[in-house]
């Protein structure tokens, strides 16, 4: 069973450009509509103590007593009472991957969290979160491979502030960015797996404004990007390596756009997990 952690505290209107804040209760909307068998779980908040394993604690303390604007350029309390819920997703669903092999957290807003600072419309990185959460729990090694348009910049910030050597991360806008490298990336995906081969989890981005549409992307095609999936998730299996995933950027108008993008994602994630069929 694959198992989606989600709430309705880990929405809120942040007042931004970026949709990400809100696009979780229309993403499982979406799909309770195409998967009404998939399995539902309502994650516990991160506490600070959790936030703290990747942020410097006046930054956390600052960012939830709407003293520090959060990443999306405001203090509003509905985006501070959010953020715990949205890295809770994060650490709940790495839990659940390690011990079934694969679990979901529809949320968004983690690789531009630096230590001491957000942007980018991130506030905590809830990968670094996670990571951090399962490694004091037992795993020696995890990955966080990024496939949004946008470099992590803030995870490779974490990671050298706090000498994190144990994740193996990858950042796919360091050497992928135009769509007459598409077929390439497409190609390449396998051997870049092989880097995590060592880690016993797996966090992935499944970013959808790489999307050729989107206005801050723009170099893969809607099939490319369901080959990028399933291409990711197979290997996974092939592996054995568990993989909790999220959602990443995504810009387009309307919104539904962007939805399908994530119905695609689930989609694969389906073919190589699991035996569900979506509605018509």
């Amino acid at each position: 069973m694959i198992e989606i952690f989600y709430c309705d505290q880990m929405v809120a209107n942040a007042q931004s450009f970026s949709p990400s804040a809100g696009k979780p209760r229309e993403v499982v909307a979406s799909w309770r509509k195409r998967f009404p068998v998939l399995d539902y779980c309502e994650p516990a908040p991160a506490t600070v103590e959790e936030l703290c394993l990747a942020h410097d604690r006046g930054y956390v303390r600052g960012v939830m007593g709407g003293i520090i604007a959060n990443g999306f350029g405001n203090r509003l309390p509905e985006v501070a009472a959010a953020l715990p819920y949205t890295s809770g997703a994060m650490i709940a669903a790495a839990r659940a991957a390690i011990q079934s092999g694969v679990a979901v957290a529809p949320v968004s807003g983690f690789h531009h969290a630096c230590y001491e600072s957000g942007g980018g419309y991130c506030t905590f990185n809830g990968l670094i979160i996670a990571a951090q959460v399962v490694h004091r729990e037992g795993a020696k090694r995890v990955g966080i491979l990024d496939f949004d348009m946008h470099y992590g910049n803030g995870t490779t910030d974490i990671i050298k502030q706090l000498d994190l050597n144990w994740i193996e991360h990858y950042s796919a806008a360091a050497d992928w960015e135009e769509p007459e490298q598409a077929e390439r990336f497409i190609a390449a995906i396998p051997n870049l797996m092989q880097r995590f081969a060592d880690c016993e989890l797996l966090l992935y981005q499944a970013g959808a404004d790489p999307h050729i549409n989107d206005p801050l992307g723009g170099w893969l095609t809607t099939e490319q990007l369901r080959l990028r999936d399933r291409t990711v998730f197979e290997r996974c299996r092939q592996m054995s390596l568990p993989i909790a995933w999220n959602l990443a950027g995504g810009y387009q108008n309307p919104l539904r756009r962007v939805l399908d993008i994530h119905d695609n994602t689930m989609l694969e994630c389906i073919a190589a997990f699991g035996d569900f069929r979506s509605t018509p």
